[in-house]
């Protein structure tokens, strides 16, 4: 799987005319690319913030007028997020509008609809860290909303059990942000350009 990964980034072989903006726009290939950008910068940004209710604030505020190019980093890595859902949306339109989720990908589809899903979950549980008055009551109406969903009561309470903003809720949401959910879109990320090659993709050549 990582062999045909590493295949579908630096093909060895690559046919002049599917150079060309056409048939998929390269909308993966954009996406992939901006959640590589995040995860960058994240990792720099991992270097000053402190995931603690006291200390994640005045973390960012340190950042963005103490480190030189910090705030610039920081709003790279949340235009990244927001160009990495962008993409990913119209990604899954083209699949749609164009039938790519039909067999022989059924599987593939899937796996790209649970990335969608986990792309958005990322940004949800980042949306807290910086732990301002925005992040807070966004997070705390999220939690709320839960409470309308199936097994939502379940959920909320592995996410926040001590209440949005606690110090245990907040470093499981930056265990979830910086380890968990990259961790498993990279996983599903291999797999799926796995799928695309050993499904032939729209390329004959791959």
């Amino acid at each position: 799987m990582i062999r045909d990964f590493l295949k579908h980034l630096f093909p060895r072989v690559v046919i002049e005319r599917n150079l060309r903006i056409g048939y998929t726009f390269c909308l993966g290939g954009l996406a992939f690319t901006a959640l590589m950008l995040m995860a960058a910068t994240g990792l720099l940004l991992l270097l000053y913030y402190q995931p603690t209710p006291e200390r994640a604030f005045p973390s960012i505020l340190f950042l963005e007028s103490r480190v030189f190019g910090g705030a610039y980093l920081r709003s790279l890595h949340r235009l990244t997020s927001h160009l990495l859902l962008v993409l990913l949306f119209l990604h899954t339109m083209r699949v749609v509008l164009t039938g790519a989720y039909q067999r022989p990908r059924q599987l593939n589809w899937v796996i790209g609809c649970l990335l969608l899903g986990l792309c958005v979950f990322e940004g949800y549980t980042g949306y807290l860290l910086p732990f301002d008055q925005l992040a807070y009551w966004a997070t705390q109406t999220g939690m709320e909303l839960l409470g309308a969903v199936p097994f939502g009561g379940v959920i909320r309470q592995v996410l926040v059990p001590d209440g949005v903003g606690q110090p245990l809720s907040l470093l499981r949401f930056y265990a979830l942000h910086v380890a968990l959910i990259p961790l498993t879109l990279l996983i599903l990320c291999f797999l799926h350009f796995y799928r695309v090659r050993k499904n032939k993709g729209v390329l004959p050549y791959l």
